[in-house]
């Protein structure tokens, strides 16, 4: 059960990835009798929207979304082009921007790297129960 989404160097699927996000998890819950919680699929596509955002901002090229259900969890998995691996900031609520991977790490199970030969991937786990 998974689905994905080559996105182009414009931009202009973040709104696409948000959908396919909710679609896929309404899909998986209504059609399969995966059971998914309402909060789960607001989170899961604000964490698409984050990733796709930064790979837009940071990577110089195409990138690639993938979603699959594991058990009871989602995984998010984003590819993009850039081999650095993104950081986190710490917290400061007067910095204008640069929140997202803060919301990413916030909102998921967990969140990884892993090194590509041409370039990297983040991946994210949602618990599906919107816990």
């Amino acid at each position: 059960m998974e689905a994905s989404l080559a996105l182009d160097v414009d931009g202009s699927r973040i709104s696409q990835a948000r959908r396919l996000a909710a679609s896929f998890l309404t899909t998986m819950r209504d059609t399969h009798g995966v059971p998914v919680a309402d909060p789960a699929v607001e989170i899961v596509q604000l964490i698409v929207s984050e990733l796709v955002t930064n790979a837009r901002k940071y990577a110089p090229g195409p990138a690639l979304l993938r979603l699959r259900i594991t058990g009871n969890a989602l995984r998010i998995e984003l590819w993009d082009s850039n081999p650095v691996p993104p950081a986190v900031r710490a917290p400061d609520p007067r910095r204008i921007g640069q929140h997202g991977l803060e919301i990413v790490t916030a909102l998921a199970r967990n969140v990884t790297t892993e090194a590509t030969a041409a370039g990297k991937r983040v991946i994210a786990t949602v618990a599906l129960d919107g816990a």
